[in-house]
């Protein structure tokens, strides 16, 4: 070859091609080798453990069950999950503190704590109860390990050939599980989490401490809690002393204290008492002769009570005493509330009505409400719509999506950023992602320029959305936390209430702008005192002033937007004749919830409803047409008077100008005829003595005159008319008396400070008085 480069030798001289084909083929070769021989002798050894036949199939099985049942592990651990966190150490711990409830007159209203377990031993149970209990409720109750399968299968059976629900599939443990730790939403969910806190609870207590635990956290109705509490309050004795027929009574309250209680329902008791003796006598516990006489003698009901036990109320203000005195080492307390039990019971009454009414044909069965003032003080809460079946509080505990009612804070954050009611918008919005906001009934907008109040009174999605974007959805984040909502999350459609919010905080939010932007946090306890009398605490003393969270401007702005909500948008139906109203409806995606949130002067209120398994309700419901209507009923029963103070931000109703002209004019009438003075003190606070009690103290006083050798002083009859004087025999032309100093003492019997005066008490000697005054 005659190229330069092989004349140089430079193919040599860089790479030999020849040799490292060479070599690389030689390894590769060499490297296959060894693998099959490796393989080879691998398959050698490992077909000494090949199995045939029978042997095949068992390892088959064995492998397939092995991976089935890490798999089955797997699940097991998933669905457990939720059940064990569910379990909370301190629901056994209830008993720590015994705490008595009073209103705030200081009249008691019930009891929470071990007040009402009593803490009766097991062993002083009657043995009749504790079998009519089983008989009734678990008959294999110390065969099982928290299930009982073959009980269920008999009670499925049973409720078939009945065709109604005669026997209940649920343990001891299942329903001592849900008393403690769960609702009672009827879903798959819950039942899986009572399935697993079942075993839980088995596997740390034994059965005599799950049945002691049943008997003393059971609610029994009327406000009772425990075996103990209920023999007093339906038997006027100890669960110690009761005989077999209260012993039916009591174990047949267990599945509906409620419904079956003898002082709602005798008939019902009744027929509910012979049932459980059957079930004695089926059980083999006892005989037909043996339960003859506790069926011709039935339990003696003491005396029917007015009972206006405010247990939903009762239950939060036990939270809140818990916390408040959690470190201070004391734990018998009486705790004055701020409820109002005729509010509470009209408020219960409202949402029953609601549920009576439309809850079957709206597709309803839940609902929850709650009132306070427009400062935070709860007047009453309603967390149900039974206590006696279901203890949970959907009032405090249970967060639902707000809907539309949470746009309140979307347009709080816009006023504090420059928005005005009457800044102009377009019923349009930007997307964010993939999703983009659509109007009730569909449509992204129609593109139109309104101004901004309107956009709330007709709830246009787009514009909340845009608003959001506009701002800053961490501004509105943060307009809610500084109104004591938590938990809101930063989300795309956060502006139209996509997370979770409980009645409770939603209604101390809103009762914000009622406050005229003053923090709202709700509150139920006034003070606490100890066993010892001693004041552990007391709001107004503990508590600091409420801070200024929203500026007044805002919030009277938003207060005007909020009733153009009730005069001319969604919430029409929630408008009163008497006085102003301002509040926001709310619907979420389903639907799912209906929210009407409202106020007027006086009162802040919300009310939730919906499912308490999150079903849908019928399509076409909203806060407007169901929520708001139940808002407006009780508001209009609420108000007992026309004493109503003005919203901030909005004039007087003319009703209640009207009102209040009507009263001065007949003021003026009464004085004009002298059947009322004059007020001549704007500032002089009005006397809240009976006019005759009064007259009696004037009385009095002259007579202890008299009795000073001092003159009395003249006695005007409350009613009017001319002074009248104690008779003075000893002094028949009545000499005026030297003028003394009054005794201050005097005012102690006059609220409305009246000069009572008060003979001086005579001087040891020299006839001097004394002026030394008594506070």
């Amino acid at each position: 070859m005659n190229d330069w480069f092989h004349k140089q030798g430079g193919r040599d001289r860089f790479i030999d091609w020849l040799a490292l084909d060479s070599k690389i083929n030689a390894t590769l070769g060499e490297a296959w080798s060894r693998t099959k021989d490796y393989w080879n002798a691998g398959s050698s050894y490992f077909a000494r453990f090949q199995l045939v036949g029978w042997r095949r199939l068992l390892n088959e099985f064995a492998s397939e069950s092995l991976t089935m049942l890490f798999g089955g592990f797997v699940v097991l651990y998933g669905l457990a999950l939720p059940a064990f966190q569910e379990f909370d150490e301190s629901k056994f711990l209830t008993g720590r503190y015994a705490v008595k409830f009073l209103d705030i007159n200081g009249n008691e209203i019930g009891k929470r704590g071990i007040l009402h377990n009593d803490s009766v031993p097991l062993s002083e149970i009657p043995d009749v109860l504790i079998k009519a209990t089983l008989a009734t409720e678990d008959r294999r109750f110390f065969e099982h390990y928290g299930v009982d399968v073959l009980g269920t299968m008999r009670a499925l059976v049973t409720n078939v050939q009945a065709n109604e629900v005669v026997q209940g599939g649920s343990t001891l443990t299942q329903q001592l599980a849900k008393n403690l730790f769960l609702s009672s939403e009827r879903s798959l969910q819950r039942k899986v989490k009572e399935l697993f806190l079942s075993f839980l609870l088995e596997s740390r207590y034994s059965k005599r401490e799950i049945l002691k635990l049943y008997f003393d956290r059971a609610y029994m109705g009327g406000g009772t809690f425990g075996a103990e509490a209920a023999s007093q309050y339906y038997f006027g004795k100890s669960v110690r002393d009761i005989n077999m027929a209260e012993a039916a009574v009591l174990a047949g309250l267990f599945k509906a204290p409620t419904k079956y209680s003898p002082l709602v329902d005798l008939a019902a008791s009744r027929a509910r008492t012979n049932q459980v003796l059957d079930n004695l006598v089926e059980a083999g516990y006892y005989t037909a002769g043996q339960v003859h006489a506790a069926r011709m003698n039935p339990a003696k009901i003491v005396e029917a009570r007015a009972s206006a036990s405010p247990d939903w109320f009762l239950d939060w203000a036990y939270e809140e005493v818990q916390r408040i005195a959690d470190g201070k080492n004391q734990f018998v307390l009486t705790a004055r509330t701020t409820v109002d039990l005729t509010l509470q019971r009209q408020a219960e009454e409202a949402l029953a009505a609601a549920l009576r009414k439309e809850g079957r044909d709206n597709h309803f069965s839940s609902g929850a409400i709650v009132v306070t003032e427009t400062d935070g003080r709860v007047k009453a809460i309603v967390g149900g719509p039974d206590y006696g079946e279901s203890q949970f509080n959907r009032a405090t505990h249970a967060k639902r999506q707000p809907g539309s009612s949470f746009k309140i804070y979307v347009y709080a954050a816009a006023m504090e950023n420059g928005y005005t009611p009457e800044t102009i918008v377009r019923d349009a919005s930007r997307s964010c992602g993939n999703w983009s906001p659509s109007n009730y009934g569909g449509g992204g907008g129609s593109g139109a320029r309104i101004p901004l109040w309107e956009a709330l009174a007709k709830s246009l999605n787009t514009v909340a959305a845009e608003l959001s974007f506009a701002v800053g959805r961490e501004k509105v984040i943060e307009m809610t936390k500084r109104l004591g909502i938590e938990g809101v999350k930063k989300t795309c459609s956060m502006a139209l209430g996509d997370g979770g919010i409980t009645v409770l905080e939603h209604t101390g939010g809103v009762a914000t702008f009622a406050n005229g932007g003053k923090y709202a946090k709700p509150y139920g306890i006034l003070d606490i005192t100890t066993s010892k009398g001693d004041l552990l605490y007391s709001r107004e003393r503990d508590e600091p002033p409420p801070r200024q969270v929203v500026s007044r401007h805002v919030a009277e702005e938003m207060n005007v937007m909020l009733n153009r909500v009730v005069t001319q948008g969604t919430g029409g139906m929630a408008n009163l004749d008497f006085t102003n109203v301002a509040g926001k409806t709310g619907t979420s995606t389903g639907p799912k919830d209906a929210w009407f949130m409202g106020f007027t002067g006086k009162y802040v209120a919300g009310v939730w409803l919906g499912n308490d398994d999150n079903r849908p309700m019928r399509a076409g419901v909203t806060g407007g047409h169901q929520a708001a209507p139940v808002w407006h009923d009780l508001m209009t029963v609420a108000h007992a008077d026309m004493n109503i103070p003005t919203i901030p931000g909005l004039p007087p109703h003319p009703r209640q100008v009207e009102e209040q002209q009507r009263l001065a004019e007949v003021r003026a009438q009464q004085v004009a005829a002298g059947l009322t003075p004059a007020q001549t003190d704007a500032s002089k606070p009005p006397s809240v003595m009976p006019s005759k009690t009064r007259d009696a103290l004037k009385m009095l006083v002259s007579a202890l005159r008299k009795a000073n050798g001092e003159a009395p002083a003249a006695v005007t009859p409350a009613g009017g008319g001319e002074p009248s004087r104690v008779p003075q025999p000893d002094d028949p032309k009545q000499a005026p008396q030297p003028a003394t100093r009054p005794d201050r003492r005097a005012t102690l019997f006059d609220t409305s400070h009246d000069d009572l005066s008060m003979p001086a008490a005579a001087p040891p000697s020299g006839g001097r008085t004394s002026a030394t005054a008594v506070p």
